[in-house]
């Protein structure tokens, strides 16, 4: 048994707040009838019905995938590209955690579980999260200060970064510098360089959270352990708290 608002959550459909509004406002319907009861209990058997549609419990699944170049971070693509979703053998209705972008690979974390997705990406949450940049140019110690302060992108500052110069190839004019952020803006490691008129000529993540790519090769995938999927929830309950 569960409490209704966490199973409506982790059926994808909304946030838990946002369905515990749904429960008051008379919205959420048990085996057809109406509960407004915050603290109400469903089981796995019961159905559950809100604003008009039948949410779909099934099982949960959690998937951490390194993802390649040349695939695009989405369940389906307009313009035909493969999605990550094509890499991954599954029945279930899973859905990327937060984005990577076409050209980017390193960890990727894909689960059904809508209480977890939601935690992890909401927007008081900081992650942390590890990346390796190949950058054209050879960054100066000024500009390195900058990145750890915080640029401005898109109008706002991002917050402190660790940044750690891997490797400098003075001979093909390029860097390799590792950056750790708790962010997760759009395109925000390649506009964070590019504030400062760096290119990023490669982009991989190591690390999410303590989610690493360890065993893998790019292009496969494993699944959490109980124990990871417990150190998730833990991991962003205390960070949103």
């Amino acid at each position: 048994m569960e409490r209704l608002q966490k199973a409506i959550s982790e059926s994808g459909y909304t946030s838990r707040r946002k369905a515990e509004e749904l429960i008051r406002n008379g919205k959420v319907l048990v085996n057809g009838k109406l509960i407004t009861e915050m603290g109400y209990q469903v089981s796995g058997n019961d159905t559950i019905t809100v604003e008009g549609t039948t949410i779909n419990r099934e099982e949960k699944e959690y998937i951490l995938l390194y993802k390649p170049r040349g695939v695009v971070t989405t369940t389906s693509d307009e313009k035909k590209r493969k999605t990550v979703l094509d890499l991954i053998d599954t029945k279930k209705r899973i859905y990327p955690v937060g984005r990577l972008d076409y050209d980017t690979t390193g960890v990727l974390l894909l689960t059904n579980d809508g209480e977890l997705t939601n935690l992890l990406i909401h927007p008081s949450n900081d992650v942390e999260k590890v990346y390796v940049a190949k950058v054209e140019g050879i960054l100066s110690k000024d500009d390195i200060i900058k990145l750890s302060k915080g640029v401005i992108v898109d109008g706002k500052k991002t917050a402190k970064a660790v940044v750690k110069v891997e490797k400098v190839d003075k001979k093909n004019n390029v860097s390799y510098i590792k950056l750790i952020i708790h962010e997760g803006r759009n395109h925000q490691v390649k506009k964070m360089f590019e504030s400062l008129g760096y290119t990023v000529i490669k982009l991989k993540r190591e690390n999410f959270a303590f989610l690493n790519l360890n065993g893998l090769k790019s292009g496969e995938y494993r699944y959490l352990s109980t124990h990871e999927v417990k150190m998730l929830y833990s991991l962003a309950k205390k960070k949103k708290a």
